[in-house]
Formats: C-alpha cells, sequence, structure tokens
C-alpha cells in the first residue's frame, strides 16, 4: 500500500491525505541547464539501475515523467508557477525561482521520500500551460532533474546525493545570462560535478569537437566513495595510448588528484579526448578504483551496450556510466541500512538487483 496526497496544483491548497507507508525512497537530484544532456544522463542512469525509464502509460501523452523498474525521474519544470503567457506578461523566464512553485515541489519530493504518492502538476511543453496533475507512486529511487533541483535548502535536505552538469559555454555555444546569475550559483551545492570543457589536447583554443570531461567528487559524502586512477589520494596524469588501445589524434589523457570546489575539498578524475574503439575501454576501466562495479569488465559493458548514445566515445559517456554505478551503490547502502531498522527487504533485493546484460 501507499500514501495518497491531493493538493490542487495551480492553487496549492491540501485537499486531503490517506496512506499506509511502507518504504523509503532514495532521491537524487540532477542540475543542469535546458539542452546539456540530461535526458542522455537519465537514460544511462536508469539503465544501470535496471529496465527502462519510460512515459507513464495510459496518461496525458504530454507527462514529462519517465516511470522505470526501481525509478521515477520527476522534470522539474512540471512546478512551474507561472505558465508561459503569464511568464511573458510578467517580463519572466522558467530560470527565475519567482516562476516556480518551491513550496509545492519540496512538499511533494518529501511525501515521496516518505512513501507517500503524491499528485503532481504537468507542465505542457506544447500549449505552455499547467495540464491537470498525475498520480505518482513513490519508486525505490526518485530523480528529480531541472533547472533548480538545489536552489532551496528545503529541497537539498531532502536529497541523498546531488548532480550537476556543467556544460561550459564554448561548448554550448551561449551563455544566457538568466542561467548564469538565477541557476548557476546551484553547483556550489552538489555533491557530484560534471564539468565538460573544451580538450587541451588541441593547440586550437577554439577546438570542440574533442571534449575535456571532469568528474568532481566532493569529499565526505554520505554512502559515496570518490572514484580513483591507481593510487588512491594521489596527483597523475596518465596517456594509456599505446598496444592495448587505439588512439588517433588527438590522443586520450587522463587526470586524478585532488582538489577544492567552493572550498570543498574533492577529488577530481578527467578524461581528454575520445575512444576509438569502446571494446578497448576495459584497459582503462582496469586502472580505475572504486568503481562499485558488481564484475570485471561492468564499465565497459555498459558503454558497449548504449554505443550509439551521446558521448559514448568519450569522458560524457564514461564518467556518467561511472555515476549510475555509484548511485546504485548508495541505493543499496541506504535501503540496506533502513532494512536494519525495519523497512521491507523486498525494497532492499530490488535495488541490489543487476542490471540485465
Amino acid at each position: 500500500m501507499f500514501c495518497v496526497s491531493r493538493r490542487k496544483a495551480r492553487r496549492g491548497a491540501w485537499t486531503g491525505v490517506s496512506c499506509s507507508a511502507e518504504t523509503r525512497t532514495v532521491v537524487i537530484g540532477l542540475a543542469a541547464d535546458s539542452g546539456c544532456g540530461k535526458s542522455t544522463f537519465m537514460r544511462r542512469l536508469t539503465s544501470v539501475l535496471g529496465g527502462v525509464a519510460e512515459p507513464p502509460r495510459g496518461c496525458n501523452a504530454y507527462s514529462n515523467t519517465l516511470v522505470g523498474d526501481a525509478t521515477t525521474v520527476i522534470c522539474l519544470d512540471d512546478y512551474h508557477a507561472l505558465d508561459r503567457e503569464e511568464r511573458k506578461e510578467k517580463g519572466v523566464t522558467a530560470l527565475d525561482p519567482k516562476a516556480n512553485n518551491f513550496d509545492l515541489m519540496y512538499e511533494q519530493v518529501r511525501a515521496l521520500k516518505s512513501g507517500v504518492a503524491v499528485e503532481k502538476p504537468i507542465y505542457n511543453h506544447v500549449t505552455g500551460r499547467l495540464d491537470p496533475p498525475e498520480l505518482i507512486r513513490p519508486p525505490n529511487i526518485l530523480f528529480i532533474e531541472g533547472l533548480h533541483p538545489l536552489f532551496d535548502p528545503r529541497i537539498r535536505s531532502l536529497l541523498d546525493l546531488s548532480i550537476y552538469l556543467d556544460i561550459s559555454n564554448e561548448i554550448t555555444g551561449h551563455g544566457f545570462h538568466d542561467f548564469a546569475s538565477l541557476s548557476d550559483p546551484q553547483k556550489q551545492y552538489a555533491d557530484v560535478i560534471i564539468e565538460v570543457l573544451p580538450t587541451r589536447l588541441i593547440p586550437d583554443k577554439g577546438a570542440t569537437e574533442v571534449l575535456r570531461v571532469r568528474l568532481v567528487m566532493k569529499e565526505g559524502v554520505n554512502h559515496f566513495t570518490p572514484v580513483y586512477l591507481f593510487d588512491e589520494g594521489s596527483t597523475i596524469s596518465w596517456t594509456p595510448c599505446g598496444g592495448k588501445l587505439s588512439c588517433s589524434y588527438p590522443g586520450i589523457r587522463f587526470f586524478y588528484g585532488p582538489d577544492t570546489y567552493f572550498c570543498d575539498e574533492a577529488s577530481v578524475l578527467e578524461m581528454d579526448g575520445k575512444f576509438d574503439r569502446l571494446d578497448e575501454l576495459i584497459y582503462v576501466e582496469s586502472h580505475l578504483s572504486n568503481l562499485s562495479t558488481k564484475y570485471y569488465g561492468e564499465v565497459t559493458q555498459q558503454m558497449l551496450k548504449h554505443a550509439d548514445f551521446p558521448g559514448s566515445n568519450d569522458g560524457t559517456g564514461l564518467l556518467q556510466t561511472i555515476i549510475g554505478l555509484k548511485i546504485r551503490q548508495l541505493c543499496e547502502q541506504i535501503i540496506a541500512g533502513d532494512s536494519s531498522h525495519g523497512l521491507k527487504r523486498k525494497q532492499l533485493r530490488r535495488c541490489l538487483r543487476l542490471s540485465p546484460v
């Protein structure tokens, strides 16, 4: 059984609740600007966690929600407080916090985390208006993704892990003032940051066809142990090209070492360049530790499985896949701890399930 909470989507007034909560939902926040690859990232994450996330069946065709075997992905656009015409009249964009209903967002994420189903509004990207709400049941793992998952301290307090996708203006080809001033400051609160930057392997500073991708992992995050290359805590620059890894121009370079991120201690794993053959990735995988894999070669298998995804031949695909494995382990550890306090072991078994080969 599960709880169902009801409130009017536009006005925000409670209309009742009935419940019998018995599970604990792990909540992950993913923040990024529009067009920064959140959808591809979510496809990689849900694949690692088991199953395929798809729109709810038999529901609104314009729903932004994705539902998998153990996961639900909520798009925070659904919490727009103003529709497209209202934003135009008031002279604000969706990036402006005033255009978003953080009170409802907080209450519904808190409810889902506690095992309470909610009736969540739907922002229709075609009409620019809010459609009637849809029922969201508490999953094992809830992803909230969008422009502002880390903006409100109340919502940040509910997150078991927070991730920020930071794509540089040189790569996106644009730099919106609203995003820089209203959304970008959230990254200081993230536990894990994936930075996508221009390569340093090509002398031309304008080269963007090859990417340098940095995985920044803050130290001291509960249930999250940073990945490292060769020797934990060391500083290493590694060019793996040779007999075991094919590298066409401009090659591949890895970096690992300690760093600080907004005054927080962190470890950084960086890949610059792209793979010629994904099946040779196993050579790189064998030199990385704390990957949270279930078996030797799981990272390589996941990359080969989704070779057609954008970024599969560079650091975006590799580091996103690694984060998926780390989230799976985080889920296992959280639910294992909760199980010792009386929560259903069925949830633990589902979370521990291996991804299909």
